[in-house]
């Protein structure tokens, strides 16, 4: 059985998707928002099925919208419909939102994720440097996710050296991800996670076909070959993990 650490069920597939992933194998999957309406989105799939958990944030691309969308999703963060903060942190790849306010709502949400015991959930692109010195400054969370790691082996020791979970995407069976597939190498087996990100970054051999929460699968055979394992002992490994990492016991 597969536990997806990232998907988002709300922007594509929504229940279809759910029930593909169970025929596929997939246990329970975190179900992430990136704003209010999508974190509220995120919440009702979760009523609706026991195997979808809601995880609420703001990502940085949503930066802007702190002040005015917080004061009505700060109330989901806290509630128990809510398992994990974010997902959240840095992307200076696009500046969707301007660094300075990233900044912000990424300091905030570190803040609520240790007020609250619940796991933080980073997306960081282009930004290893500014992302470990908010992390630094602000002190890791006890349960910290980088989502859909993608650095290399440089950056997945800086990572593992601050206690965090490295959750590999499908980027993993890429051709040219030689240095992240170096990273899956080095790190722990108790700090890997595997997830979709779905609808994005759909894993080989099924590029060029919108990604679900099915196709962890691939992206843990991709995984288990990187390391130089079976998949079963990915599923295994991973599945133990994301349980620690979200305090989902089932």
């Amino acid at each position: 059985m597969w536990v997806d650490s990232h998907c988002h069920l709300q922007l594509a597939g929504g229940d279809e998707h759910v029930v593909r992933a169970r025929t596929a194998g997939v246990e329970w999957m975190v179900c992430v928002g990136t704003d209010l309406e999508t974190s509220a989105e995120a919440a009702a799939l979760a009523d609706r099925h026991p195997d979808v958990y809601a995880a609420v944030g703001l990502h940085p691309h949503d930066a802007s919208k702190l002040g005015a969308e917080w004061p009505m999703l700060e109330p989901l963060a806290v509630s128990d419909a809510c398992i994990a903060i974010g997902e959240c942190g840095f992307d200076l790849y696009y500046e969707h939102s301007p660094r300075d306010e990233q900044e912000t709502a990424f300091r905030f949400q570190i803040r609520l994720a240790k007020h609250t015991g619940k796991p933080l959930v980073i997306h960081s692109r282009d930004a290893w440097d500014d992302t470990f010195r908010v992390l630094d400054d602000e002190g890791v969370p006890e349960r910290t996710i980088f989502h859909c790691f993608t650095g290399g082996p440089v950056e997945a020791r800086r990572a593992l050296d601050r206690g965090c979970f490295l959750s590999f995407s499908g980027i993993v069976s890429f051709k040219n991800a030689d240095d992240l597939r170096e990273a899956a190498r080095i790190a722990p087996a108790d700090r890997v996670l595997v997830e979709t990100d779905s609808p994005f970054l759909t894993p080989e051999p099924y590029r060029g076909q919108q990604n679900e929460p099915a196709l962890v699968v691939a992206v843990g055979a991709a995984l288990a070959r990187a390391r130089g394992v079976e998949p079963d002992v990915i599923a295994e490994i991973t599945r133990a993990n994301a349980s620690r990492a979200f305090g989902v016991e089932r």
